[in-house]
């Protein structure tokens, strides 16, 4: 773990909503405008590594992600390499053998070694309000505060800050981003016979606390009405089987899961199609979630978000947005003059 007094913090905002254009990358369709919350990164400064006669700022990406086996972790380094940011893009892993082999710090070392002055970290989460994006806040130096459970894992995991002399900014995860709408919306189309006399049914993973699990719904009800758009079925539900909860909150979860799912069917009288909001397969997608909904008429395949050309184009929007933060400082730092040093 890094030690030393904590750097100097600064919230930077981000476009407000959702655009469009060259610097914002996503799919031309129907936005999910006016519901989004403004973007904002986290800036981890350390001001005594500012150079005065440095160029302009060079912009990598760290990818961080949950982390699993080595399938799972290889469709995210896919991802990184399909990113097209104009910078170098990683990825890292909050746990898992990914995680160890190289650390966070490292892979932000890493780039900093190759030239790299500032670093957008993406966390390929579902949902800001968890405890892995706390994880992440911790890393970037967004909070000294985390939960002890969260500070072990990624003690075990050999996770600390990375040290001093790189600017870290922190996009937000998912959340309600129309990318992940598109790619789940292409999964129930595949699944569908003829979408407009179906329902369709999303389930996630879901957090613990019930304010994070409000948050996770407001973001995912409106990915929900964005895929009833762009798919046509008839109802389109979401829910959480809370994961990782207590097992009877979880077994509640369930059971709210599986009493929509057969209104669902009573409206339609058709199969339900089913899809995960996960990152990737692996446990849940293919043993849990099957067998919480057995016996139910539904079509599910367990395909999640990757491996999907959406999610690296939801990469450069996020690292877009945050460069955009990136290009206003050095505009303001050169306009300033070398006496400026390296303070917000």
């Amino acid at each position: 773990m890094a030690s030393g007094p904590v750097p100097a913090l600064a919230i930077v905002p981000g476009p407000t909503g959702w655009t469009l254009g060259a610097a914002v990358l996503a799919l031309g369709l129907p936005l999910l405008a006016a519901v989004s919350a403004p973007a904002q990164v986290v800036e981890r400064t350390a001001a005594a590594a500012e150079r005065p006669d440095a160029g302009p700022a060079t912009v990598g990406t760290v990818l961080l992600a949950h982390g699993g086996g080595p399938e799972w972790n290889a469709q995210v380094e896919a991802v990184a390499r399909a990113a097209r940011t104009g910078g170098p893009v990683q990825a890292a892993f909050l746990m898992g053998p990914g995680a160890a082999a190289r650390p966070f710090q490292d892979v932000v070392a890493g780039l900093a070694s190759a030239g790299v002055r500032e670093v957008v970290v993406v966390p390929l989460l579902v949902s800001s309000h968890s405890g892995h994006f706390e994880q992440a806040r911790w890393l970037t130096g967004g909070t000294d505060s985390l939960d002890a459970a969260m500070r072990h894992h990624l003690e075990m995991g050999g996770l600390g800050r990375p040290p001093a002399g790189i600017r870290l900014r922190l996009a937000p995860a998912l959340d309600d981003a129309l990318e992940m709408a598109h790619v789940l919306a292409d999964r129930a189309l595949a699944l569908a016979e003829d979408a407009p006399r179906e329902a369709l049914f999303l389930v996630g993973h879901g957090p613990n606390s019930a304010e994070d699990h409000a948050a996770w719904m407001a973001n995912l009800r409106r990915v929900a009405g964005e895929v009833r758009a762009r798919t046509g079925f008839r109802d389109v539900k979401v829910g959480l089987v809370r994961d990782d909860g207590p097992a009877p909150v979880r077994a509640e979860a369930v059971a709210a899961i599986r009493e929509t799912i057969e209104l669902q069917h009573e409206l339609t009288g058709r199969d339900v199609v089913v899809v995960p909001i996960l990152i990737a397969e692996g446990e849940i997608s293919r043993r849990k979630l099957p067998a919480d909904l057995e016996g139910l008429p539904i079509r599910y395949d367990g395909r999640a978000l990757l491996p999907h050309d959406g999610v690296a184009r939801w990469v450069e929007a996020r690292v877009s947005e945050a460069a955009a933060g990136v290009a206003e400082r050095a505009g303001r730092e050169a306009d300033a003059g070398p006496e400026a040093g390296g303070g917000p």
